[in-house]
């Protein structure tokens, strides 16, 4: 149940009268109810909004009473996805007793007078934000503190400014380390107001504006990579506008999707040119599909934690199943080694997205705590920071979507293995793909090693360190070792499975492979080494690289003992896949702030699967033991898929349905 609040106080402009006749405080109350709350109640002072966060159980909508905005506005930060806890910040000139703000990353890192941000201030607080449940305490302690003229423990005395009363309240807010996200308006119309002709101004610029058009255009990200600003953004707001006449959901949009890209994956595979092209217009209707999911959602406002989870993992099994298509293909056309290429290509693309995924962490978690960086004085990782935000500001420049184009993102890889698929063959396309991933994993990993050791974030510190290491019950035992680093360790325990892998590829081809399985032990040794930092502390300037360290580590020891084992080079991709869906589950609840997996204690751990691999490689049935632990994670997997978002949910439904017929009556 979402409670919405229009607090009054210090707002003189709550009274003034609409077009409509109505009083703005009024008008204000209808335009939440259509926004989405579930009931409204005009306050007129701090404390009295405190005992109503006390009593809340739902989001709390708080708007000051002089805010001039489209419904969309107020609906867009009603239902953003960006986080529990959501202010509305407009690039309005700061009034007097206005609270500037300033952002990073989308986080408000400060808020305040305009001279306490020291002329840093990104824009000014909208006088309206949503405050998630786990965040009530804080505002109800921040109303408290605010009518009673405390300033926040830790916030300067000039962090407490003179005027509305919903400014000091997100002020006192933002003082008490509440992570709040910004919510910009774009194309849509939001002022506050003090006066009737500014009232009348306010209002004219809100009717010059359509809505539903602009709501359409919004549904579009702001930022895009070029293929998709240029070759499917152009277009795909008709689709999304179509999509939601149908009465399509995002969830729909998406399976569909799938379903055009495992077309695509199953004729690249069947080969012949007239199935390639099909293929490859199969592939980029695909990613169109892809896009309008999320634009479907944005204009819709229909977000859940289930299609966001949705979304990321159909995104990363989508081009999967496509690797898999071109490495069959690659396979039928007489290339001895195509399944081996796509093996690579899912290796690289996955390693790469864990520094992705990793490295934004690090860098959202620097902006929460911006005294902790820029420690190095204007060093190279500094100066590298700085470039990168001069080009990242300079939007449409040539230098902007070069940056944007070489990190080889979703869009150019699609882009690219639809050309080439359909010029040259599947072949080429998984050379090209692999030679691009390498070279962009280069290019971003060298800089972002430079910029992270300049921000010494300690990121690995702020979250569950041995459920995203996805460390078993082996590695927990484990003694650790100091003061080895546990990047060191993860690095040089990859080592071992990749001159394993190594070997075994050299003495393939004369069938000596099979020779190294003595080998398989001390690879196994040098991996499970890794697991002597599960205990350390991940408080290193790199340590954010670890997770995707050991995602290599485990990746490569697999596949080399299937190598050595002589196990079907489509069954090591197999396997190597499921693993990908499991630790692509990790990132997306981490992405979307969920718990862990419910199934998550008996996936053995990076180090278990490890072990039971080279167990069965030893004894000589490779094959079977990777065909075997594969089919198990998948079925954990599923099962796990079924719990958090059918099961659980379900019975967390049914008994809150008891709990509410019970009315709260005592046995007896």
């Amino acid at each position: 149940m979402t409670l919405a609040i229009v607090l009054a106080a210090d707002a003189p402009a709550a009274s003034l009268p609409t077009r409509s006749g109505e009083p703005l405080a009024d008008r204000l109350a209808d335009q939440l109810r259509r926004a989405g709350a579930d009931e409204v109640r005009h306050v007129a002072d701090l404390d009295e909004l405190a005992a109503l966060a006390d009593a809340a159980t739902g989001p709390v909508l708080v708007t000051g009473a002089d805010l001039v905005a489209h419904t969309a506005v107020l609906r867009h930060l009603a239902t953003s996805p960006v986080g529990p806890t959501v202010a509305l910040v407009l690039t309005d000139p700061p009034g007097e007793g206005r609270t500037a703000v300033r952002e990073e990353r989308g986080q408000v890192v400060g808020a305040g007078p305009p001279e306490a941000l020291d002329g840093e201030a990104t824009g000014v607080f909208g006088g309206a934000l949503r405050v998630g449940v786990d965040d009530l305490p804080s505002l109800a302690a921040a109303a408290r503190a605010v009518a009673a003229g405390v300033v926040a423990a830790g916030a300067p005395s000039a962090a407490a400014p003179a005027g509305p009363a919903v400014d000091r309240l997100f002020a006192g807010l933002t003082g008490l380390g509440t992570l709040t996200f910004a919510q910009r308006v774009r194309l849509l119309v939001a002022h506050r107001v003090a006066d009737p002709s500014g009232l009348a101004a306010a209002e004219a610029a809100v009717a010059a504006v359509d809505e539903d058009r602009a709501e359409l255009k919004l549904s579009v990200k702001e930022r895009d990579d070029f293929f998709t600003t240029f070759f499917v953004s152009t277009w795909s707001p008709y689709v999304t506008k179509a999509s939601a006449k149908l009465g399509l959901g995002p969830t729909a949009v998406t399976m569909i999707s799938v379903a055009f890209a495992v077309a695509a994956a199953v004729l690249f595979g069947t080969g012949g040119r007239l199935a390639l092209v099909a293929g490859a217009v199969l592939l980029y209707l695909g990613f169109v599909l892809d896009c309008v999911d999320g634009q479907l959602a944005r204009y819709t406002r229909h977000f859940s934690a289930w299609g966001g989870w949705l979304d990321t993992m159909a995104d990363r099994a989508k081009e999967y199943v496509v690797y898999a298509g071109l490495g069959y293909g690659a396979t039928q056309a007489g290339f001895r080694y195509g399944w081996a290429l796509a093996i690579a290509a899912i290796t690289l693309q996955t390693v790469r997205h864990m520094t992705d995924t990793w490295y934004g962490v690090l860098h959202d978690e620097a902006a929460r705590r911006p005294k902790a960086v820029g420690t190095s004085g204007g060093g190279i990782g500094d100066k590298l920071n700085a470039a990168s935000n001069r080009v990242q500001a300079d939007t449409g420049s040539v230098s902007y979507w070069l940056k944007r184009t070489v990190v080889f993102p979703i869009g150019e890889r699609w882009a690219l293995i639809a050309i080439t698929v359909a010029l040259f063959g599947p072949l080429v396309s998984l050379y090209a793909v692999l030679a691009w991933g390498v070279l962009a994993f280069a290019y971003t990993g060298a800089l972002r090693t430079l910029r992270a050791r300049w921000m010494w974030v300690p990121v690995l510190d702020t979250v569950d360190a041995t459920l995203h290491r996805d460390d078993g019950p082996l590695a927990r035992v484990l003694p650790v070792l100091r003061p080895v680093g546990p990047l060191t360790l993860a690095v040089g325990a990859a080592l071992g499975p990749a001159a394993l892998l190594v070997a075994a590829l050299l003495t393939r081809d004369g069938d000596g492979a099979e020779g190294l399985r003595w080998a398989v032990p001390a690879a196994l040794v040098v991996l499970l080494a890794a697991g002597l930092a599960a205990g350390a502390a991940h408080n290193g300037p790199l340590d954010w690289l670890v997770p995707a360290a050991l995602r290599a580590g485990e990746y490569l020891f697999a596949i080399a003992v299937g190598v050595v084992g002589g196990v079907p080079p489509w069954l090591i991709f197999g396997y190597v896949f499921v693993l990908t869906l499991h630790h692509y589950d990790l990132t997306a609840r981490l992405e979307k702030r969920q718990s862990a997996p419910p199934l998550h204690g008996v996936t053995l751990g990076w180090e278990g699967r490890s072990v039971l691999l080279a167990l069965a490689a030893i004894v000589g049935f490779a094959g079977i033991g990777m065909a075997t632990l594969g089919t198990y994670l998948l079925v954990v997997f599923v099962g796990s898929v079924a719990l958090a978002w059918v099961v659980l949910p379900a019975r967390a439904a049914r008994a809150s349905v008891g709990l509410v017929g019970a009315g709260g009556r005592s046995p007896g």
